[in-house]
């Protein structure tokens, strides 16, 4: 899976619309599996008009790692940016980021039907609110 950099440097390389979502879709083929068992109602994305599956895990040094899956082509490509931008970061930093602005300059926000950019706006505010509960269940250091 690419960085979101890398990703960012192939859209500007890319002139055509029709090229871009060829690249969001094959950018959904390449998303990290989901266990089956990842499908479920917990890990549904809510506000989203295909299904979306976003499951959550703390790695050993205290990032997030996010896996996701969808039954829409385009939408797992889009998922795919989306985890580009947030996997592997702790969660300050994911609370940080500006996914609004990394989908303007990738022209997603003209390109995309409202049904869609509701979805994205429904898969980003999830990861924060991931986040959010991460970062307030881990222990400040120095304090019990």
């Amino acid at each position: 899976m690419p960085d979101i950099q890398r990703i960012i440097d192939d859209f500007d390389v890319l002139d055509d619309w029709d090229d871009r979502y060829r690249y969001i879709i094959e950018l959904g083929r390449d998303l990290e599996p989901m266990p089956a068992d990842g499908h479920n109602e917990a890990n549904r994305v809510k506000g989203c008009a295909s299904q979306v599956w976003l499951d959550t895990r703390p790695t050993e040094g205290g990032a997030l790692h996010f896996v996701g899956d969808s039954d829409a082509h385009i939408v797992k490509g889009l998922i795919a940016i989306t985890l580009a931008l947030f996997s592997g970061h702790r969660p300050a930093e994911i609370l940080a980021r500006d996914a609004g602005d990394t989908f303007r300059r990738l022209g997603l926000s003209e390109h995309l039907t409202p049904q869609r950019s509701n979805g994205v706006r429904a898969m980003v505010e999830r990861i924060k609110a991931d986040a959010q509960a991460a970062q307030a269940s881990t222990p400040v250091v120095g304090q019990a």
